[in-house]
C-alpha cells in the first residue's frame, strides 16, 4: 500500500516521531541525548518551528511542534535527522543509517486535543516504566512544564498559558493535569495517529480539509464501497 501523505499545516501543532532502525538504540550515553537536543534547538531556530514539547526514548523520540509554513517541519526533521546522524556515527565509529525511515507526523486540532497529546509524550517514560513520575526523567520537558527546570528549547503554547494567570497557577494545574494519566483508549488514538499519518481532530475541524487532503483526512472502509468517512475523533477520547 502507497503511504499516505503527510498533512502539515502551517500554525498548526503536530506530534512528531522518529524511530531508530529495526528498533535499534538511537542514544548510548547521555552525551547523545544532549547533543540531540542541541542540535534539535539550531535546527528549529533555523527554521522557525516551535518546540512545545518532547521526550526522547531509548529507540525514538517525540515532538509536538508548530511549523510556521508547510515545508519548514520537513526541512527541520531532515537537518536534524542529518546532522545528528553524522556525528553520532564519527563519535561511535559506525556507518550506514540509523532511522527507521522517514519521520512520521500527524497534525493535531489545538483548541481540542494539544495538552492531552503533550501529557501523552510526557508521560511516554512513565509507561516504559523508567521512572514513577514524569519529571524523574531528564530527557522530557515535563520538569518545564511543571516549573522545576526552565529549558530554553521549549516554546509554550498558549494553551499552557491559559491554565493559570501565573507560573505557579499554570504549573500547579498542569500538575493536576498531568496526575490524571492517559486512558487506555487515548493513548491507541495518539499513537495510531501518528504512526499512520492520521490527524487527531473533530469532524468540524477536517471537513474544510477534506478536497484537497482526502487522502489523509477521508477513511475508506474495507470491502465493498460505501459511504466516506472522515477520520475524526471520538467525542470521549480527550479532554476538550
Amino acid at each position: 500500500m502507497a503511504r499516505l501523505p503527510r498533512l502539515i499545516l502551517p500554525g498548526q501543532p503536530h506530534h512528531v516521531i522518529l524511530r531508530g532502525n529495526n528498533r535499534q538504540a538511537i542514544f548510548f550515553s547521555d552525551l547523545d541525548r544532549q547533543h540531540l537536543l542541541n542540535t534539535l534547538g539550531d535546527a528549529a531556530a533555523q527554521y522557525g518551528v516551535s518546540l512545545h514539547a518532547y521526550v526522547l526514548m531509548d529507540n525514538h523520540f517525540h515532538l509536538l511542534v508548530t511549523p510556521p509554513t508547510a515545508d519548514a517541519l520537513s526541512r527541520m526533521m531532515q537537518a536534524l535527522g542529518r546532522r545528528y546522524v553524522g556525528w553520532f556515527n564519527a563519535r561511535h565509529q559506525r556507518s550506514g543509517t540509523l532511522w527507521e525511515g522517514r519521520f512520521r507526523a500527524g497534525l493535531i486540532e489545538g483548541e481540542r486535543h494539544l495538552m492531552a497529546c503533550m501529557r501523552y509524550i510526557e508521560l511516554n517514560p512513565v509507561r516504559a516504566g523508567l521512572c514513577q513520575r514524569p519529571e524523574e526523567w531528564t530527557w522530557s520537558s515535563a520538569a518545564h512544564h511543571l516549573g522545576l527546570a526552565r529549558q530554553g528549547l521549549i516554546s509554550e503554547h498558549p494553551l499552557y498559558w491559559s491554565m493559570g494567570n501565573t507560573p505557579f497557577e499554570r504549573e500547579h494545574a498542569y500538575r493536576e493535569f498531568i496526575d490524571q494519566g492517559v486512558a487506555p483508549k487515548e493513548q491507541l488514538l495518539f499513537t495510531e495517529a501518528v504512526l499512520r499519518g492520521r490527524p487527531v481532530a473533530s469532524e468540524a475541524f477536517l471537513k474544510p480539509l477534506a478536497g484537497e487532503h482526502e487522502r489523509v483526512v477521508v477513511r475508506r472502509p474495507r470491502g465493498r464501497p460505501r459511504k466516506l468517512m472522515l477520520t475524526a475523533t471520538p467525542a470521549d477520547s480527550g479532554p476538550i
